[in-house]
């Protein structure tokens, strides 16, 4: 192995890292540990042909010499081309402990592009067993990854909401199949109402939005209702007012799904 002292300094993080470095109690703990004992396993790093190197795996390591004021850091030098690196890099950091469904996200799909890139398939060659092939290391099948992976078409704010633990990561993946504009309605009813979004709600939301009968009024319907001590939910009453009394929410989301279809097919 080509173990080397090399500077702090000369070494970059990887270019698109998925993997946070954060300032929390275990990087704490971690600079005492490096200012005591030094670090007992290197860094990982490639040459880059600009000078210095890209760290391949040891982020971590890495910022706590910084903040412990340690100019030189032992490292395994290893000439790799980009997709290796980004596999290697991903199944370094994939076993983690509380690794943010963000972070899985985008290292799985880097992984698999990395993957395709260098023309490795499943046996059938069929996207699910090449996924199979992304979540190896860390013990997830190939429909995990696949729907990890989903993930990446959130908003940023969203997929914040879900690192934060208020959206769960099953009702996550139903709203990435929403367009950009729809996304912004449900954060606008989860941040702005402080909604909640659940599994149903998020199929519903889905469904509508696949036949075309999404709109921000529906979305309200959906995610921004008031729920009374009884268990009943009352819809906003700009809305409940123009309607019968007796009528069921589901009663009136249907009639303005009929409304809006109606129109549509009007225009």
């Amino acid at each position: 192995m080509n173990i080397q002292e090399i500077k702090v300094s000369e070494c970059a993080a990887f270019q698109d890292n998925p993997f946070q470095v954060r300032d929390d109690e275990g990087m704490a703990l971690l600079v005492h540990s490096i200012r005591e004992f030094g670090i007992m396993t290197p860094i990982v790093v490639r040459p880059v042909k600009e000078g210095g190197y890209e760290v391949i795996s040891g982020h971590r390591r890495l910022h706590a010499c910084r903040r412990a004021g340690i100019e030189t850091i032992p490292a395994l030098v290893r000439d790799m081309e980009r997709d290796s690196a980004v596999i290697f890099m991903v199944d370094s950091n994939i076993q983690r402990d509380n690794i943010l469904p963000s972070e899985k996200a985008f290292a799985y799909k880097m992984k698999l592009e990395a993957l395709k890139h260098q023309g490795v398939k499943s046996e059938t060659g069929s996207d699910a067993e090449t996924a199979d092939l992304v979540g190896k290391e860390a013990g997830d099948s190939g429909r995990k990854v696949q729907r990890y992976i989903r993930l990446t078409e959130l908003l940023p704010e969203l997929l914040e909401l879900v690192d934060r633990g208020k959206i769960k990561v099953s009702p996550a993946v139903s709203l990435s199949y929403l367009s950009k504009e729809e996304q912004e309605w449900v954060l606008q009813c989860v941040v702005g109402r402080t909604a909640s979004v659940s599994g149903t709600m998020a199929d519903q939301l889905k469904k509508h939005s696949e036949e075309g009968k999404l709109t921000e009024l529906a979305v309200e319907l959906i995610l921004c209702e008031e729920k009374k001590e009884t268990g009943k939910v009352m819809l906003p009453g700009k809305v409940k007012q123009f309607f019968p009394k007796g009528y069921s929410n589901q009663q009136i989301e249907q009639v303005i799904f009929e409304l809006l279809e109606n129109w549509k097919n009007s225009q």
